[in-house]
This record gives C-alpha cells, sequence and structure tokens, in this order.
C-alpha cells in the first residue's frame, strides 16, 4: 500500500506498526532485548552483522552516523511505537527496514514460523504542531497503564501509586530515562534533537501525571 505522507528532514513523526492479525510479536524479555538492541544498530548508515554485536554492552554497539533522531519509544506486547525525527534524506525508511527486517527475520528463525510478521508497512503520522508533538511524549509514555488497568482511560485510575511504580519499572520504553534513570539504554534516545518541553525530570513526570486526569483525550492506535 502506497504511504500517504512524505517523509522531509527537520520534521517530526510517530511511527508504529503491529503483529500481523494483532498477535504477540515480543514473547519474553529475549525478544524485547533484541527488538531494543536493534533500535540502536538499525539507526546507523553502517550495515551490521547482529551476531557481531549481540553480546557487546550497548555502548559499545557501533554507531556509525545515525539515520533517525529517536525521541521516545514503548513496546508493548503485539505492538510498538517510535517517535522520530528525520535527520538525513531517507532515513526513516532505511532504519524502518533495517529494525523490522531485522526484527522478523530473528522472530520467526527464534519462535519456528514462517510468513509475515507485522501488520504491513509500518505506519506513520507527521507531527505537524508543537502540541501534538508534546502530546506524543504522553500518549507514548502511558500505553503501558492499559497492561495494568484496561479501563483506564473510560474509567480513570483504581490506584496512582500502582500506576507510577510499574511505568518506572517498565524498562521496554524511554520513561525511565525521562524520569531520571541512569541506564545503558539512555543512548537510544537523542533529545537534543527535539524541543526542550521538560526543564527537569520533575517537570516530566508532573506533565505524564497531569494526563491520568485528561484520560479520555488519549486515542488508540
Amino acid at each position: 500500500m502506497e504511504r500517504k505522507i512524505t517523509f522531509t528532514e527537520d520534521e517530526y513523526y510517530h511511527l508504529y506498526n503491529r503483529g500481523v492479525e494483532k498477535r504477540c510479536i515480543f514473547m519474553d524479555k529475549n525478544d524485547r532485548l533484541r527488538f531494543v538492541r536493534l533500535l540502536i544498530a538499525a539507526n546507523s548508515d553502517q550495515r551490521f552483522v547482529f551476531r557481531d554485536i549481540e553480546h557487546k554492552h550497548l555502548g559499545e554497539i557501533p554507531r556509525g552516523n545515525p539515520l533517525v533522531a529517536i525521541g521516545a519509544y514503548v513496546l508493548m506486547s503485539n505492538h510498538f511505537h517510535i517517535l522520530v525525527k528525520e535527520i538525513r534524506d531517507g532515513g526513516i525508511s532505511a532504519f524502518m527496514e533495517k529494525l523490522q527486517t531485522g526484527y522478523a527475520s530473528y522472530f520467526n528463525r527464534r519462535h519456528s514460523r514462517v510468513g509475515a510478521l507485522f501488520q504491513g508497512t509500518f505506519r506513520a503520522q507527521h507531527v505537524d504542531s508543537d502540541r501534538f508533538l508534546k502530546y506524543l511524549f504522553s500518549y507514548i509514555h502511558l500505553n503501558p497503564i492499559k497492561t495494568i488497568e484496561p479501563q483506564w482511560k473510560e474509567d480513570g485510575i483504581k490506584d496512582r501509586r500502582r500506576a507510577w511504580k510499574f511505568l518506572k519499572e517498565y524498562a521496554d520504553s524511554s520513561f525511565a530515562d525521562y524520569s531520571g534513570a541512569k541506564r545503558d539504554r539512555s543512548i537510544i534516545l537523542s533529545p537534543d534533537a527535539f524541543p526542550a518541553y521538560f526543564s527537569s525530570h520533575s517537570d516530566f513526570t508532573q506533565h505524564i501525571d497531569d494526563w491520568f486526569d485528561y484520560r479520555n483525550i488519549l486515542y488508540d492506535t
């Protein structure tokens, strides 16, 4: 299917995709770690062979020149979201091709399956306003809440303390990085390529907390 938008340098985009027939694409910790490693390895103009980097610390994975700047991401059981800025011509397409092809090849081999893993080509939204861009930092990072409170958008958060604890401990998103955690996954992000919406970690957490009270505005994909 032909894509409806054209990627342009210095513009922001919300990228996402889900498993074919909404199937689970992250079965366990090993699957999620492979995708995280690919967020680093695929974001480079250099070619790579995964077996050469799979045992390296994340900071030791060769970077080359990045194709995109990543502002936020989250991995859910059957889909993912990534907020990026196109920083070189063709960067998004090259990055996503390496990311999805590399992960699908690994997943099918490891789980003894054949055929398409993802629901067609990745989807993309052009982030055409400052308000929308700031909103996406909330939307992406709040995705995991539905794991523990499926109806939170309709009914509100039943246990706010539990929700905050869950988000802070959810390793497979950039929430921890913006909340002040020191971890090697922080190298995935290029926050300087995005507007400085949050002058401190507490500004970020307050921004997220505010959205708990405006849950019905958060859309689904």
